[in-house]
């Protein structure tokens, strides 16, 4: 057994492994050789590169048991720029100097087995010189576990704490083992990482690795030697790959590529001398940042002396602008910007002396001090402001770009805080707004960089919260609230919630835009602390007591915190019972807006919103526009991991009929990030205040004190509280609140004054008239830096490898505009003058606008920069120069513009990549190379004229070569590869003597990889310019020439026969037309069309045509193309619905079947009813050429088989019933005219200029030297007739011998049908278009049909169509759209549009090869689908359905309410039966806002059940209608008046009361009633739009909440109809009044269910009960609700306890009477 043991012991020992850490002896010095470099650029040979590479010799001495000494000698630098692996390194000796400086005294580090510890270095340092010290020391960085061979851990380097996994190999009989150990650099948990400017992009923690852009690997490969005293590394290795794919393409990724290499030399007896200084402990291996990132990623600036560098550098800058070379100005401005980040405060002040006064300077250097973002720029700012040396627009503009590219640190926030408390800024309400919402994004900036944020930098913002809230003052508290959402801070809540009524009941007398601003200001902080927020916003979204529009932010709110499945669901369940349909609407939609989408970061809400709208209701999808919803419109590619989201948030309340809160956000997804772009809202209040009458005063009126008093009488009534017309936005850009305005009536008074002086309008309008006839001059130059994102890692080898994106933008304008006013303006102006007046303008603008981007990667230190830069500009310049004079009185405006001088580039944009090598001791000689390599250029470029073989050849996409084929020039350049392709495209306008160009060049590495990073890497260059064009004659200047009445004629008259001597003083009206049409050339067009017309007389159609192509040019003559609409599009003889089966292509898209099933369910079943309409199937078998269509008893069978689009179209104004239409069959043989096209279908029409004078006309014309002027001219016609309108428009060439001609006509042939023409080319004979739309019947639903045909079109029409019409299968289906594979008429397209329901419609659209159709479609608004005539407008004699459908609009969206005996029509459309008790009035409907305007009551007398009279309340006015001897009487204020004379009130509002049909209308409109109606059986009243949500009464509120239309006074919920009808019932003295009914709270006594005791229950709203003394004869029962309390409880009636504002316990049934027998009252004498 010993023996045993002893073996397994022996066993044991020798599988250990043996110590494999290397080992360096005391008084030994190894010297190592060390070779290192990087390399930036594109995979793939040939292709440019940029690097650096670093070799030296390494002498390593151990001193003590774990320190080390590392000295470096010999170091060389070197710098590749060029095409690898062909061109060598290029040896750069400055640099090497400057390094070997830093390298010249030793390093000391700890090392203790294979652990690298501190590093310490000499005092003086670079870090530079520390960090490559730390990438060679990276490579000794080993961590051994003696009993694993294979292992992973988590191991501490230069890149941070990153996974590692080792793999050892021991080689025992060599003595000899390698290790191998690689990292992920994406599985870092403490990553050395430096971002800059990117606290505004929020990261995914959940999203998967896979999707990251930025990957990075390191692998290591040692080689170990075991000796008796240890182990020694013989050698080292390490290749680290960094990739960067912009576009997320797998083979398009730029790659970073590094190296290191240290091999064992030597090893000496002796050991390194000890440093002669102090070494200084630099921390540990960890890469370390410094100031690398104060260096911009643009050429290096040696800083010399940094105040006359910046002053020099500022004069340049000024003087590029000047001389408009903007991509100077802009690089040159980035330089400045780099400068002000290095000098010291004392320095931007003296140069601030000097540019101060001096205005090109000024805008330069202020936009520059804010894009630094140093402490000292913006200690400088402040001060400024502070000594008023900034205007206040200077300052506006200046402060939110300091204070979002301010850097967040202690110092910045420090002075931050001092803008808060600056005197000069709180008096400036305008900046106060800027600087506290600048401050909450320094916060939430500086707070983004730790986990701990100091509760001091939120006191400001906590402070001024409870300060405005203390105070009461409104704008205060938004201001902070937006600031603390600005800031983003969990340590905020507390705060917040005092301003939410369901945590703090003291909130609740807030405005309710406050409470929206709180639960808005929780958004940002559900980024750290998601669950408490939607543990908040929940409870918001649940509190019914809060208004709709602040429950729906709290939705917007906690479905921004990401909800899992069981809150979203919580959440469906509420809406079932949910009273408010705005809320309700509003959720479902966000709810289905969020199911639909398919961005990767919200899968999970997604999921989960899919889940919970299917336990929702399918009506809440078929709300109308009167409820709030959510617009989504986004997108996201899998490929490219990249996506944007649109979202618009309507919000609707109860006394708007449109939205009155919007807010709209654009949001972008990549990679794993997301940033919220930007976002605007918009918020109205009582705007409609605005558009009534002004100025009446209701409150002195008699109305308004009775209805005061008449509000006592209804328990717990309360009027609306008032509310201020007020509107207000805020704009978010990234995500941070810049600005908001609050604007009021006084807001904007104030306004005007402070900018004009003065608050009338008409006095504004004077003034900044005045200020034009003194001239405006001056020049604007807006430079800012728009962009500067930057992302640093360290490479192996010590230098940082940046990822950085930097732009730029300029604008800058000049402009001279004078304008001369005749006669003068008088002191007593009024806009109406300038009716009067002659005006002449001279303009001379010149904006222009620049953008410079560039991303970098590559290295970038203050010493030197090597790696790749992609540069884009887009440019924009125009001129715009003219004088034109308008002569109002006459008509006239004359435009008068100089020609093309010269060659102007509009508008051009251009890219070009680079590999870079810079270094700061030679910074006048930087390296550059294009990416390709030089030897492949372009064939010279040849401008030739086009033609249709010219393209053969070309590889340019079908859909642009032939787009362009005829009047354009091109030169296509094709060399080896594919690598450049160029092509010029121009249209010449020679008669105005210019030509427009569009260029395109290209030359890039695609042929290498089809990638888009590949298709950027080259140059790019696309630019549109506008150059002269040589013509015989110069061209002196451009004339527009506008002459509209009378004149218009002589116009056109007097251009032709300038030029002769000859002409009339006087002429006929008949010479005139005469002369116009030799003019115009329009003798040509009509004898032309006649001709033509007669000839088509004659053409006999074939049976069958060969369909041709869809946008091929037709055979036959353009008039007679319509006879390919008869080719059969299936002949087999199926049946149509089997037919149907089998072919239909039916897409899924995004439409529930639910609701499309129900949908079509009610549309059968509706068309099943029609009785009196017929149809006919488009499909061949149909045969109803020669036949009538089915009889009603087939209608019903052939509906429900057929698919929709065989429904056959019947034009309302078709007289013969069995007259077939234009697509009613594609294979008849019928030669009717309904089956000619719509050129042939329509007569063509006459010449308006036969009868009628012209109305416009203009002349667009150059002016030559000595030669006649060329053109072209307008002449526009109109003819209204009570039966027909025609619109004519000719357009043709001055010139005679050009018979060039535009000819546009348009009719309104009748009520039904309007049809149009285009026709243009050789006496508007070479292409024509035309168009029809008519009203009729499709199947048995009104509809209106669109009608396109194109006999002849140019080829760039034919091109573009092509192109859009691919897009059309794929559109079709993701819209959720059928569609189907089927023929039709080559040259037409057909849409039709039948309208189902009011909010339903089926569409149909017919093309030449594809159907696309669907059926329910939901309307934005209701449309009344069978035409009826309004109460409120009189039939029209001539009814036009264009005119009347818009009417009809208008009209639906007026509330209506309606009584007819028991049936009671409430305004929000909701019926019910109710029996009015007999002599009882009950408020029908009363203005319940603050103005109480006007009161209409209603009661049934006792002698008839059928009739009613009704007592209205207007002003002073007391209207009485009622019914006496069969006939309606009127009373005002209490005199009888007559019936058949329409009476009209003098006071300052308008009333009308006059007959109508059997009974009275009154008219109020300034009252708010648009029109009562009576008659005795039947009331209706119609009240204005902006009453919304302001009336009460039995007819409702007219907010659009039916769920809640039992309101009482008091605002309970009645539990049915008869008690809501009764609490209306207006309360009257017993002895004085017919009405002895009264309202009384009852008791009943009865034992709890829950609690089994006797209790004693008052109801908490008051019950119909005769009066004292009367016994009730008939009653009904209701249900009340009861508060219950213990039975010895001492409340009772008579303890005056508001009963009302108790909770209800239980409900019960009891009697309430509606009449009663009253034998003696008790009544005082």
């Amino acid at each position: 057994m010993k023996g045993l043991i002893l073996a397994l012991v022996l066993a044991l020992v020798g599988g250990q492994k043996q110590d494999l850490e290397p080992v360096f002896h005391t008084g030994k010095t190894y010297l190592y050789g060390y070779n290192s470099f990087i390399l930036h650029g594109l995979p793939g040979r040939s292709l440019a590169m940029a690097g650096v590479r670093l070799t030296c010799k390494l002498e390593i001495s151990r001193v003590s048991r774990s320190d080390h000494l590392l000295q470096i000698l010999s170091p060389k630098l070197e710098e590749y720029n060029g095409f690898w692996p062909t061109d060598p390194f290029t040896p750069s000796s400055r640099l090497t100097e400057t390094i070997a400086a830093c390298f010249s005294q030793a390093f000391k580090f700890e090392y203790t087995e294979g652990r690298v510890g501190s590093i310490y270095a000499p005092e003086d340092c670079p870090i530079l010189c520390t960090n490559l010290v730390r990438g060679i020391l990276n490579m000794m960085q080993i961590t051994i576990k003696k009993s694993q061979n294979v292992y992973e851990l988590q191991e501490a380097g230069i890149e941070g704490i990153c996974q590692t996994r080792y793999v050892i190999r021991d080689d025992i009989k060599n003595n000899r083992a390698t290790i191998s150990k690689s990292k992920d650099l994406t599985d870092c948990q403490e990553k050395a990482v430096k971002n800059t400017g990117m606290a505004y992009i929020r990261p995914c923690p959940t999203c998967p690795l896979k999707v990251r852009n930025i990957k990075g690997m390191v692998m290591f490969a040692y080689k170990m030697k075991y000796d008796d005293s240890g182990v020694l590394m013989t050698s080292a290795t390490s290749e680290q790959v960094y990739q960067i794919s912009p576009f997320n393409e797998p083979n398009g990724a730029a790659v970073t590529e590094a190296r290191q290499e240290l091999s064992l030399v030597n090893i000496k007896r002796t050991s390194i001398s000890a440093p002669k200084t102090q070494l200084q402990n630099q921390g540990s291996l960890r890469y370390h940042f410094s100031g690398e990132l104060l260096q911009m990623p643009f050429p290096l600036i040696r800083i010399k002396n940094p105040y006359l560098q910046l002053t020099e550098t500022l004069r340049q800058l000024v003087q590029s602008n000047e001389e408009e070379a903007t991509k100077e100005a802009s690089a040159k401005f980035l330089q400045m910007v780099q400068l002000l980040r290095i000098v010291t405060l004392d320095q931007i002040e003296s140069v601030w002396v000097q540019v101060a006064s001096d205005p090109p300077y000024r805008p330069w250097f202020l936009s520059a001090v804010c894009a630094a973002g140093a402490t000292d720029t913006f200690r400088f700012l402040k001060q400024k402001i502070h000594d008023e040396k900034l205007n206040i627009w200077e300052a506006a503009a200046t402060l939110p770009l300091a204070f979002h590219f301010v850097t967040p640190n202690k110092q910045t926030l420090e002075v931050a805080s001092t803008f808060l408390t600056c005197p000069q800024i709180q008096k400036a309400p305008m900046l106060r707004i800027l600087v506290y919402l600048g401050y909450g994004s320094m916060v939430n900036k500086y707070c983004a960089q730790s986990s701990f944020c100091p509760n001091e930098l939120l006191q400001p913002l906590h402070e001024l919260a409870t300060e405005a809230a203390s105070k009461g003052n409104a704008k205060d508290t938004a201001l902070a609230l937006k600031a603390i959402g600005n800031a983003g801070e969990p340590a905020s809540i507390k705060r917040i919630l005092k301003f939410l009524p369901t945590f703090s009941p003291t909130a609740a007398s807030l405005p309710s835009r406050i409470h929206a601003d709180a639960v808005l200001a929780l958004r940002k902080i559900a980024r750290k602390d998601p669950a408490k927020v939607r543990e908040i916003s929940l409870q918001v979204f649940m509190d019914n007591m809060l208004a709709p529009k602040v429950r729906m932010v709290a939705c917007v709110v906690l479905f921004e915190t990401k909800p899992a499945l069981p809150t979203v669901t919580a959440m469906a369940s509420s809406l079932l019972t949910e009273p408010s349909l705005q809320v309700a609407s509003f959720t479902y939609s966000h709810m289905k807006a969020l199911a639909a989408g398919r961005i990767p970061q919200l899968s999970n809400l997604s999921a989960a919103c899919n889940i919970a709208i299917k336990l929702l209701s399918p009506r809440l999808d078929r709300l109308s526009y009167r409820y709030s919803k959510v617009i989504h419109v986004g997108g996201y590619s899998s490929e490219y991991q990249a996506g944007a989201i649109w979202r618009v948030y309507l919000m609707n309340g109860p006394s708007t009929m449109f939205p009155s809160d919007i807010i709209t956000k654009v949001r972008g997804y990549y990679a794993n990030t997301a940033t919220d772009i930007i976002e605007v809202a918009l918020r109205s209040q009582s705007l409609t205040k605005l558009i009534r009458k002004q100025n009446i005063p209701f409150a002195e009126y008699d109305t308004y004190k009775t209805l005061k008093e008449l509000g006592k009488t209804l328990l717990g009534w309360k009027e609306l509280p008032p509310e201020d017309p007020l509107v207000s936005a805020y704009v978010k850009v990234l995500g941070q609140e810049i600005a908001f305005a609050d604007l009021d009536k006084d807001a904007i008074q104030q306004t005007m004054t402070s900018v004009t002086g003065s608050s009338n309008w008409q006095l504004v309008v004077k003034k900044v008239l005045e200020e034009i006839q003194r001239g405006i001059s001056g020049r604007w130059t807006l430079p800012v830096v728009v962009a500067e994102l930057r992302h640093a890692v360290p490479t192996v080898v010590g230098v940082p490898l940046e990822f950085s994106l930097c732009g730029a933008a300029l604008a800058r304008a000049a402009a001279d505009v004078d304008m001369q006013i005749s006669p003068p303006l008088s002191d007593n102006f009024r806009p109406s003058h300038l009716l009067e007046t002659k005006m002449d303008i001279h303009a001379d603008i010149k904006p222009k606008a620049h953008f410079h981007m560039m991303a970098t990667m590559g290295i970038n230190t203050r010493y030197f920069q090597s790696g790749l830069e992609f540069h884009a500009e887009f440019s924009a310049n125009t001129t715009v120069k003219f004088d034109a004079r308008i002569d109002v009185k006459e008509k006239n405006v004359k435009i008068e513009t100089p020609p093309c001088r010269r060659e102007v580039e509009l508008a051009a944009v251009r890219s070009e990549v680079y590999a870079v090598s810079r270094n700061m001791e030679e910074v006048d000689f930087e390296k550059k190379s294009q990416l390709l390599p030089k030897g492949d250029q372009p064939l010279q470029p040849s401008e030739r004229s086009s033609g249709p073989g010219s393209w053969k050849q070309s590889n340019v996409p079908r859909v642009i070569s032939k787009g362009y084929q005829q009047g354009s020039e091109e030169a296509h350049h094709h060399s080896v590869g594919g690598r450049f392709y160029a092509r010029i495209f121009c249209r010449k306008f020679e008669s105005l003597g210019c030509s427009a160009c569009l260029s395109l060049k290209s030359r890039n590495s695609a042929f290498l990889r089809n990638t888009y990073l590949h298709k950027l890497a080259g140059e790019l260059e696309a630019k549109i310019v506008l150059k002269p064009v040589p013509t015989d004659a110069d061209v002196d200047k451009i004339q527009l020439e506008i002459q509209a009445g009378a004149k218009a004629a002589s116009k056109i008259i007097d251009g032709a026969s300038s030029g002769s001597k000859e002409q009339d003083k006087t002429s006929l009206f008949g010479d005139i037309q005469a002369k116009l049409k030799k003019i115009l050339g329009i003798e040509n067009v009509f004898k032309v069309t006649n001709k033509t017309r007669h000839r088509t007389k004659r053409i006999h159609r074939k049976k069958k045509t060969a369909v041709t192509d869809l946008w091929a040019e037709p055979s036959a003559t353009p008039l007679s193309s319509s006879s390919s609409s008869s080719t059969a599009a299936s002949g087999d003889g199926k049946e149509p619905g089997k037919a149907h089966r089998k072919d239909e292509m039916r897409q899924s898209g995004k439409r529930h079947g639910s609701s499309r099933k129900s949908s079509s369910g009610r549309r059968s079943s509706s068309s099943g009813s029609s009785a009196s309409s017929k149809i006919c199937g488009s499909s061949s078998e149909d045969h109803c050429g020669d036949r009538h269509c089915s009889a009603d008893s087939e209608y019903s069978n052939q509906q429900a088989n057929l698919p929709v689009y065989q429904f056959r179209f019947k034009p309302a104004d078709e007289q013969d019933p069995g007259r077939e239409d234009l697509n009613s069959s594609i294979s008849s043989t019928s030669s009717s005219a309904s089956d000619e096209g719509i050129f042939s279908a329509v007569s063509q029409p006459k010449f308006l200029g036969d009868s009628k004078a012209p109305i416009v006309a203009a002349v667009l014309r150059a002016i030559h030297r000595n030669e006649q002027p060329t053109g072209l001219q307008l002449v526009l016609y109109t003819d209204t007739q009570p039966t027909r309108s025609t619109v004519q428009v000719f357009v043709s060439s001055i010139t005679g011998s050009s018979r060039w001609k535009l000819c546009a006509d348009a009719s309104v042939i009748n009520s039904h049908k309007v049809s149009g023409s285009l026709k243009w080319g050789k006496d508007c004979q070479d292409y024509q278009i035309a168009t029809q739309i008519a009203t009729g019947q499709f199947a048995a639903y009104p509809a209106t049909r669109m009608k396109l045909e194109w006999p002849k079109v140019p080829s760039v029409v034919r091109t573009t169509a092509r192109w859009f019409y691919s897009f059309l299968p794929g559109a079709a289906y993701v819209l959720g759209y059928s569609q189907k594979q089927r023929r039709g008429p080559s040259h037409q397209a057909t849409l039709v549009v039948a309208l189902t329901s009011p909010r339903t419609c089926d569409v149909v659209l017919k093309l030449p090869e594809l159907i696309i159709y669907e059926r329910a479609i939901r309307l934005p608004l209701p449309f009344p689908s069978s035409p009826g005539t309004p109460i409120s407008t009189l039939p029209s004699p001539a009814p036009n359905v264009f005119s009347q459908a818009t009417l009809s609009i208008i009209e639906n969206l007026k509330a209506h309410c309606s009584v007819f005996q028991n049936t009671i029509t409430t305004f929000n459309g909701v019926e019910f039966n109710y029996s009015m008790p007999a002599n009882c009035y009950h408020v029908l409907v009363q203005d319940c806002s603050p103005e109480l305007k006007f009161l209409v009551m209603i009661r049934r007398p006792e002698e008839s059940a059928d009739l009613t009279a009704i007592n209205v309340r207007l002003a002073s006015h007391e209207v009485d209608m009622y019914v006496s001897n069969g006939l309606v009487q009127l009373k005002i204020n209490g005199v009888q008046a007559p019936t058949d004379v329409p009476y009209t009130s003098n006071s300052d509002a308008s009333m009308l009361i006059s007959s109508e049909k059997d009974g009275l209308s009154l008219k109020a409109p300034d009252y708010g009633i648009d029109k009562l109606y009576y008659d005795g059986h039947r009331l209706e009243i119609q009240v204005a739009f902006w009453m919304a949500g302001k009336t009460c009464g039995i007819c409702g509120k007219y907010d659009a909440e039916k769920e809640r239309e039992y309101q009482m006074p008091s605002g309970y919920l009645a539990k049915d109809a008869v008690s809501f009808g009764q609490s209306w019932i207006i309360s009257e003295d017993p002895c004085a009044g017919a009405c002895k009914l009264q309202r009384k709270f009852v008791k009943i006594e009865k034992p709890l269910a829950f609690e089994k005791a006797a209790a004693k229950c008052f109801s908490v709203e008051p019950v119909l009960h005769c009066a004292e003394g009367c016994s009730a004869t008939a009653a009904v029962p209701v249900s009340v609700g009861f508060h219950c309390v213990p039975a010895d409880s001492t409340l009772d009636l008579e303890g005056r306890i508001r009963l009302d504002q108790k909770s209800e316990d239980v409900v019960s049934t009891v009697s309430a009477h509606t009449a009663c027998s009253c034998q003696q009252q008790p009544c005082p004498a």
